[in-house]
């Protein structure tokens, strides 16, 4: 069959068309060229969406003005902090939920109640509480990573076999020994897919939190293309903010992949 080689025991290997990567990576190479396409023969107003070399060309032009590593150790940094608020209090809230119903009925309610607040809708609250400084960005980026991740941890721990909870109670072990050997392992697949939403909303809801009156960050530089119609820099800032989230997904795949080793269905 075409693209497929015998390997050294007479087996075939994987055709190469079938390999995951190559797959993955079809699809976007071919948007790329059609955009490419489209921008150099017209039907794309170079105004609007300047071609995939004008982007790349204006990528480099930062780059070598030495702001874009600048900005990205910012925008980086600000993501850090709020991921790393945001994951902290929603799995602490999300086992204390998870593992009594009075923290269920003390906890859940009003956190229900505050996820059917618009995130963005926020900002001018958050501006007054905190002001314009780097706080109500991060804030912000924070309430955005909590709510999936809490919900994702919540759910994964009601939905443990009952009769692993026993076996902690048959073999007398503390709430703590229960927590690392037998709960946060048994939901450790749940909490992984919110680990992965909750970063994914990180990146989105920096985007927004740079439109603060942000001095530093890739929303400053994006802010600054804009008002002088630099369209290939927006939209090449937007296409390193994709980068970004799309390496950290990756991370946490490569992490999913090793944690849950034992399961089968990661290796197909």
């Amino acid at each position: 069959m075409l693209l497929e080689r015998p390997t050294e025991n007479g087996a075939r290997r994987t055709p190469l068309y079938r390999r995951a990567g190559f797959l993955r990576a079809l699809s976007p190479v071919a948007l790329l060229l059609i955009w490419q396409i489209g921008s150099t023969s017209g039907w794309i107003p170079a105004k609007k969406l300047p071609a995939p070399s004008k982007v790349i060309d204006a990528g480099l032009e930062i780059y070598r003005s030495g702001q874009l590593t600048d900005a990205v150790l910012v925008s980086g940094g600000r993501a850090l902090y709020g991921f790393a608020l945001g994951a902290a209090l929603a799995l602490v809230l999300g086992v204390f939920a998870g593992l009594s119903k009075i923290g269920e009925y003390a906890v859940d309610p009003p956190l229900q109640m505050i996820r059917t607040i618009p995130l963005f809708g926020l900002i001018p609250l958050f501006i007054i509480w905190f002001g314009i400084g780097e706080e109500p960005k991060v804030y912000l980026i924070a309430l955005g990573v909590f709510f999936p991740l809490y919900l994702n941890t919540f759910s994964g721990i009601r939905q443990l076999d009952p009769k692993l909870l026993e076996l902690g109670g048959a073999l007398h072990l503390s709430l703590a020994e229960r927590l690392r050997l037998l709960i946060l392992p048994g939901a450790l697949p749940q909490i992984l897919v919110g680990v992965r939403q909750s970063l994914g909303i990180a990146w989105l809801s920096l985007i927004v939190a740079e439109q603060i009156n942000a001095s530093a960050g890739l929303g400053f530089v994006v802010n600054n293309a804009r008002e002088f119609l630099r369209t290939d820099i927006v939209v090449f800032g937007l296409v390193i903010y994709s980068l970004l989230g799309l390496l950290t997904d990756s991370i946490v795949r490569l992490l999913e992949r090793r944690a849950l080793r034992w399961r089968p269905a990661l290796h197909r």
